[in-house]
């Protein structure tokens, strides 16, 4: 299981062929890499499954590969597009590839991407994440990284350079890689990347986000959403690139709606406002873990996440309930428009 949905195999990949199984979708949910949090969040997971559903199908249609088989029909049981579900879906049909092991071999010599490339062969998960960029909103990593001037926006720069208080609009959507699978995400350069990715190609990988970004955009403009930034992952299998994981959700993505932003950022700067001791706990853990012969940062944390109040999770529950309706045009949940449900997080 992951920190947020739970994966069952039904046949396992092998080196010549991919397998198939289900991500089942839970209400767990997770912030700063921590894992799975003390509570849950009623309908987050049948949200995103049906979110998620929705864009595999659109990109399907757009000509853009994927692993996506369909959902779970909760009468029935069988597997059935999205449209063709009774109700608010929480389990995905799925091919899958082999996930091999990644050593880590200690601060000095690092992960061992040669030993996951040598096990993965012609069939594995790239282990990287490829990060799309329409919009730079406040709390985005990318401030930190880079200044308005390295994307010709020199007029919006305060004084000293550094970004204004409000988001900015990007003059052309910008790619960018993490790693997936080291215990905390890694920005890389291209050349970095291209090493990690192994025999994927890595441009190869930003077309196809581009691709999977103005399908989103598109969407979400059509629904009145803006969508700012996400991510893919990728499957790679006989020299084809294929969209793995989960597509465009508000976990995945960052959506806004009127200026007003909707996506689990929302949860995140809950807890800087609300549980700011666990926040600055994490951070000084992951910046501990660097030099020692461990990398699971956890370890060194010596505070834990305070559960949500009532009232909060309910407004975030009705949050993603909100917009997966008007996301997908279709009244999944009995849940407040969009507007009201986030008035309601507003007054938190």
């Amino acid at each position: 299981m992951t920190s947020v949905k739970e994966f069952r195999v039904d046949e396992p990949a092998t080196a010549e062929r991919l397998g198939r199984g289900r991500f089942v979708f839970t209400d767990a949910y997770s912030v700063f890499d921590w894992g799975q949090m003390p509570d849950a969040i009623p309908n987050k997971g049948a949200s995103l499954c049906a979110m998620g559903a929705f864009n595999f199908e659109l990109l399907e249609r757009e000509g853009v590969p994927t692993h996506y088989r369909g959902v779970e029909d909760a009468d029935s049981g069988d597997v059935v597009p999205l449209d063709e579900a009774s109700a608010p879906p929480t389990e995905m049909a799925i091919d899958l590839t082999q996930v091999p092991d990644l050593p880590y071999e200690g601060p000095h010599a690092g992960y061992d991407y040669n030993a996951f490339h040598a096990a993965g062969g012609e069939n594995y998960l790239v282990p990287l994440e490829v990060v799309f960029r329409n919009r730079v909103p406040v709390g985005s990593s990318l401030r930190k990284r880079a200044a308005p001037a390295d994307f010709g926006l020199d007029d919006l720069a305060g004084d000293d350079g550094e970004w204004p208080d409000e988001p900015v609009d990007l003059p052309e959507p910008v790619v960018e890689f993490s790693t997936k699978y080291e215990q905390q995400d890694r920005y890389l350069t291209r050349a970095e990347a291209d090493e990690v990715a192994g025999v994927a190609d890595v441009d190869a990988l930003e077309s196809l986000a581009r691709d999977v970004n103005r399908v989103v955009t598109e969407r979400a403009e059509t629904a009145g959403f803006v969508h700012e930034d996400g991510k893919i992952e990728c499957l790679y299998v006989d020299g084809e690139l294929r969209v793995a994981d989960v597509v465009g959700t508000f976990d995945e993505n960052r959506f806004s709606y009127g200026g007003r932003g909707i996506s689990k950022e929302v949860v995140r700067q809950w807890y800087k406002a609300n549980d700011p001791d666990w926040v600055a706990a994490v951070e000084e853990a992951k910046e501990s873990v660097a030099g020692r012969d461990i990398d699971d940062w956890r370890e060194l944390c010596d505070e834990s996440p305070d559960p949500l109040p009532p009232a909060v999770v309910e407004a975030v529950s009705d949050l993603y309930a909100a917009g997966t309706n008007a996301y997908t045009d279709r009244e999944w949940f009995d849940a407040p428009d969009v507007e009201a449900a986030l008035d309601a997080v507003d007054g938190l």
